[in-house]
């Protein structure tokens, strides 16, 4: 085995063949080594229980850190619950606080296996707060369902419904011929021309601005504007790089540059890891739960909705 082949070559997003990987192994592949990373890890998430079997027994750490973090902990962040016991049996522990006081077995109790591991005696569970916004997420996740949202973008506003938001970003009223038309055939216009619409819906907690093609509702300007005196997140699903978030409270740019819908890092508070875990992978119902809004369906992101108005012109990328 040359030092270029470390036996791994050729890996990609699949480790479920037990078999390919269980004959690279016996041919010299480094079981504690891959790409710069750990193969467990890998497997974790991206492989089969029986592939985690494989290499949880041949390595020296079954719960060894990559960036900071266990392969129970990728595993359970990824939904993976076969993995997840693989690891156990292999000597894991559900138990090791490792972000926030967050450990493998406590993030499980808000997922969708609750019952995944015994929660031993002494051992601290969810708090009241913490199940209630478990449950709540779960209830937001299932309620807005799946939909293309690539390429839309949104602000979720706490406290306002849309009557107050349309004041306050002094919108008016567009003309509902023209709104059906651009609604018929977007491709036929140029961005710039229907950047100013964007549709305001009143939802249970505030309200969601929304525009399904397009990034105004995160432009810092409008987010400002939205957030005097309460809190908005705002949102743009880039086609091209992914999700953006960025978060205003009180008239001024708090965050920006997030990434809503990606799971817990180091560094998260312990609501933040819970609030990531809960929304992995559903950035909108990140951006609503952020600013407390209890949406039943989807139709105030994706129409219809209550009102379209039309922004008046001004730079609204200065903070």
């Amino acid at each position: 085995m040359t030092a270029q082949d470390d036996g791994w070559t050729g890996m990609g997003w699949d480790w479920t063949d037990h078999d390919d990987i269980r004959r690279r192994l016996e041919q010299g592949a480094d079981p504690e080594s891959w790409s710069g990373g750990r193969p467990l890890q890998r497997a974790a998430v991206f492989g089969s229980a029986q592939v985690v079997e494989e290499l949880a027994g041949r390595v020296a750490d079954v719960d060894a850190l990559e960036n900071g973090v266990t392969a129970l902990w990728e595993a359970v962040v990824s939904r993976k619950p076969d993995n997840a016991l693989a690891l156990v049996a292999a000597g894991a522990d559900p138990w090791r606080e490792l972000i926030s006081g967050w450990s493998p077995g406590r993030l499980s109790l808000a997922g969708p296996t609750p019952d995944l591991f015994a929660l031993p005696a002494g051992e601290r569970g969810l708090s009241e707060a913490e199940r209630t916004t478990a449950e709540e997420g779960a209830r937001l996740v299932e309620a807005l369902g799946s939909f293309y949202h690539d390429g839309t973008g949104l602000a979720c506003v706490a406290g306002i419904g849309a009557a107050e938001a349309v004041s306050r970003l002094q919108a008016t009223p567009a003309d509902p011929g023209l709104v059906a038309e651009l609604l018929e055939d977007l491709p036929a216009y140029e961005l710039d021309e229907i950047l100013p619409f964007i549709g305001v819906t009143s939802v249970p907690g505030g309200c969601v601005v929304t525009q399904p093609w397009g990034y105004a509702p995160y432009m810092p300007g409008v987010l400002t504007r939205l957030s005097a005196g309460t809190v908005c997140y705002g949102l743009y699903v880039n086609p091209k790089s992914g999700s953006q978030g960025g978060i205003a409270r009180d008239g001024a740019i708090e965050g920006w540059d997030l990434s809503p819908g990606g799971g817990p890092d180091q560094g998260d508070t312990a609501e933040e890891v819970l609030a990531s875990y809960l929304y992995q992978y559903h950035a909108v119902a990140y951006a609503c739960a952020f600013a407390g809004l209890r949406l039943t369906d989807a139709r105030a992101v994706t129409g219809p909705c209550d009102v379209w108005v039309q922004l008046p012109r001004r730079d609204y990328w200065s903070r």
